[in-house]
């Protein structure tokens, strides 16, 4: 018999940050307006894309319609971190 309780204490200390309170919604959507990369346009409720074609939650229409300049921005951030972390220069 395999034995799964292997490490001897918790590896997580207290809590963990969600992404958003949306997540812990229920529903096909779970709330918030999402940007489909399928159609181009901001969904929310019952009309919505496949989570393939979605981004978000995002907690207006707003924000859903600069999704994709949010992912530019994010990726942006990303590469200059992951250039700085190797030591490549930018």
């Amino acid at each position: 018999m395999e034995n799964l309780d292997f490490l001897p204490e918790s590896v997580a200390h207290g809590r963990f940050e969600v992404h958003s309170d949306f997540m812990n919604d229920s529903g096909p959507g779970g709330g918030g307006f999402f940007w489909c990369l399928r159609d181009n346009r901001v969904e929310t409720g019952d009309d919505l894309c496949p989570a393939q074609f979605r981004l978000g939650p995002y907690a207006s229409a707003d924000e859903a319609t600069r999704a994709l300049e949010t992912v530019e921005k994010r990726n942006a951030e990303w590469d200059a971190e992951d250039a700085r972390w190797t030591g490549e220069k930018s």
